[in-house]
């Protein structure tokens, strides 16, 4: 008999009013000539031009004063080729340049979907049956540029979210490149990146240092390009060290913003055409310690790098790239270590679900086990982890998603033993999750998919996307999933 999901009628749908202000570019020709019309006008009308910017703008972000004066300074190598002379340009005119020099971006204009849901690390002033939750988004806007945003809630006695109020005023993080690389891990990174020629491999493993910053491994690149001839290829690996060195960085959010206002836009060069599919997980050390885990695949347009978020309190974020032999789209962390190592999920070939072990959360170079592949018809054309494994008192619980006839997803679920998660304990005999009628039409239809769920008062809550428009959840017994499971192994 097949078990028994209820959806509950919530809609998590895009809001096109939720907006970014980002640095608008343009050529340095064109700069130039909107910098000389701004410093051309007449005292009275600058004056005015910036009480009308500020008018139609002060309430729709957080300073919109800081914004464009940030933006401004990005214009610091256009302005100094001007030849100006004496010619200061005012406060005034400062906010003015920078307000042409800025767009609103609307991050949630095309797409809400994806979702992954954890337990928030505030439990405080709660009633019984209560549960304060997070859930994660990937959000889509103008071209298709993916990002990261939250929302808070309560999940009742009823298994029903409550949201909390969802702030409109949207906040990106300051960047901070402050990371330490390790010269024998970055190399292993960029030689897996780019096969480079053996005599700029060589020119490059004498410049690297030991250890090192961005800001050095800056100084190191440029005295490559000064220092020798490269060819078309070598000049194309030195930039891919720039590259791949951009995709470390910490970020930190405001202490008064919401969590619904902190947006985890694209940042570095390898994400700049989007952050896609973020499975969080509340990953728990010997200790007992308490670090919430994201992987996520950036994208820059050609080549696709997995990275690893982490964060204690979602207002500090770190961000590093995942290397090694599961180093693919779908990575999905456990909750724990699994005999003192770390373990992931990863479909490495598109097709299969796959497992790995590491005593190192960004390095996996251990050999990847094969774990599930396509069996039944609705999952001929490939497998997938839909987040990670929730652990359960019978097995690991993974919830999957399959592709089927038509380029149909569902959802189905699998249990891996405790102790050896390469054994397969339980698998679905059929979907538990199918696109219903109302769910089937979006931007690619046919789809549900997840990105992470949690149990609540014995209930598996299993947040979804429908065809990657919108998106709502979903509840199911633990019992009798788990009896379900446990009677196909």
């Amino acid at each position: 008999m097949a078990v028994q999901v209820e959806r509950k009628p919530i809609i998590f749908s895009p809001d096109s009013k939720r907006v970014l202000a980002r640095f608008f570019q343009l050529g340095e020709d064109r700069s130039i000539k909107i910098i000389r019309r701004v410093l051309e006008l007449p005292k009275n009308r600058q004056n005015e031009l910036l009480n009308t910017i500020l008018r139609n703008f002060s309430k729709r972000h957080r300073s919109v004063v800081s914004i464009l004066e940030k933006n401004f300074r990005r214009l610091t190598p256009v302005i100094k080729k001007m030849n100006l002379g004496n010619r200061e340009i005012t406060y005034k005119e400062r906010l003015i340049i920078g307000a042409y020099f800025t767009m609103e971006y609307s991050i949630e204009a095309a797409a809400f979907f994806n979702p992954s849901i954890i337990e928030d690390i505030d439990q405080s002033q709660l009633r019984d049956g209560e549960k304060r939750v997070i859930l994660s988004f990937r959000a889509t806007g103008e071209g298709h540029v993916s990002s990261i945003v939250f929302r808070s809630g309560v999940i009742d006695e009823q298994l029903n979210i409550h949201l909390d109020e969802v702030g409109r005023l949207l906040e990106k993080p300051k960047q901070i490149k402050n990371h330490q690389y390790e010269k024998e891990d970055f190399l292993a990174k960029l030689v897996a990146l780019h096969a480079p020629e053996e005599e700029m491999l060589r020119i490059i493993t004498n410049k690297l240092t030991k250890t090192f910053t961005y800001e050095e491994l800056r100084r190191f690149v440029r005295e490559i390009k000064e220092e020798h001839t490269l060819s078309l290829d070598s000049e194309t690996l030195a930039n891919q060290m720039m590259w791949l060195a951009s995709s470390h960085y910490e970020m930190t959010y405001s202490l008064d913003t919401a969590i619904s206002e902190r947006v985890i836009f694209p940042l570095a060069e390898t994400e700049i055409r989007g952050i896609e599919d973020a499975r969080f997980v509340r990953f728990q050390d010997e200790k007992g310690h308490i670090t919430y885990y994201a992987t996520y695949t950036a994208y820059d347009g050609f080549s696709i790098l997995p990275k690893l978020l982490s964060t204690k309190d979602f207002i500090h974020f770190k961000v590093q790239p995942i290397n090694g032999k599961i180093a693919n789209k779908g990575a999905a962390l456990f909750p724990r270590k699994i005999n003192g190592k770390y373990a992931m999920l990863s479909r490495v070939d598109g097709e299969n679900n796959y497992i790995s072990f590491s005593d190192n959360i960004t390095n996996w170079h251990e050999d990847i086990i094969l774990l599930q592949e396509p069996k039944e018809p609705w999952e001929f054309v490939q497998l997938g982890n839909c987040g990670s494994p929730v652990e359960t008192e019978k097995g690991w619980l993974v919830i999957t998603h399959s592709v089927g006839p038509m380029r149909m997803y569902t959802l189905s679920a699998a249990l891996l033993d405790l102790e050896d998660p390469t054994k397969i304990i339980g698998r679905s005999k059929q979907p538990i999750l199918s696109p219903t009628t109302t769910e089937r039409e979006g931007y690619v239809p046919n789809v549900v998919y997840s990105c992470g769920q949690m149990i609540h008062n014995g209930h598996l809550i299993i947040p979804y996307a429908m065809s990657d428009y919108a998106s709502s959840y979903a509840t199911v017994n633990v019992e009798d999933l788990l009896a379900e499971l446990l009677a196909n192994g």
